[in-house]
């Protein structure tokens, strides 16, 4: 007969799993290693997740949650002008990546470790839907401020939220910042231009 699952297995697995993905990169991670760290089966872990794709595709879309809630109650700390909207949203990210355990961003890590998995096909489908939601997200701030060259600006505040990300996993080893504070200043800089312009 076969064992019933105690309470909260699936979000044992789950929890380990993305803590190990986020450390060391999907591919470094074998599913024998998420098992004994679970402290798991290996017939109950597939139980949950049939495939490694599945358990990463799981771990991504935890990633998505965690993300829209932190933009979220940045937002709504913020003042509900375009302006302020817009910058809670970048200050978000710098203070995110500000975090010592910060090691980049989930979506972007997942994508350049596997840059030829094709882009409407498991993880990496959540990776491309969450990034293109993001940048729409941020299309839509642009447009609230009513700027003449909305693509423009929203192309120097995507470039600024690239750079935060990836500065965050190599520049903290190197003179123990990631320049979050220039970012959220430059924002801020970039905004205030397009809409004097406009």
């Amino acid at each position: 007969m076969a064992r019933t699952p105690a309470p909260g297995t699936r979000e044992r697995i789950l929890t380990t799993a993305s803590r190990l993905f986020y450390e060391h990169g999907v591919r470094a991670v074998g599913m024998n290693q998420i098992i004994t760290e679970a402290g798991t089966g290996k017939n109950l872990l597939y139980s949950h997740f049939p495939t490694k794709a599945d358990l990463v595709a799981a771990y991504l879309e935890r990633a998505r949650e965690i993300r829209a809630a932190a933009t979220a109650r940045a937002r709504e700390a913020a003042d509900d002008e375009p302006r302020g909207r817009l910058l809670a949203t970048v200050a978000e990210i710098a203070a995110t990546a500000e975090h010592p355990r910060f090691r980049g961003c989930a979506f972007r890590n997942y994508l350049a470790e596997f840059p030829d998995e094709p882009a409407g096909e498991g993880p990496a489908a959540v990776a491309h839907a969450f990034l293109a939601a993001t940048r729409e997200d941020l299309a839509g701030l642009v447009a609230d401020l009513g700027v003449a060259d909305a693509d423009r600006l929203l192309e120097e505040l995507w470039l600024l939220v690239d750079g935060l990300y990836l500065q965050a996993a190599y520049r903290r080893g190197w003179d123990g910042r990631v320049g979050a504070p220039a970012a959220v200043d430059l924002a801020a800089r970039l905004v205030d231009e397009a809409r004097s312009a406009s």
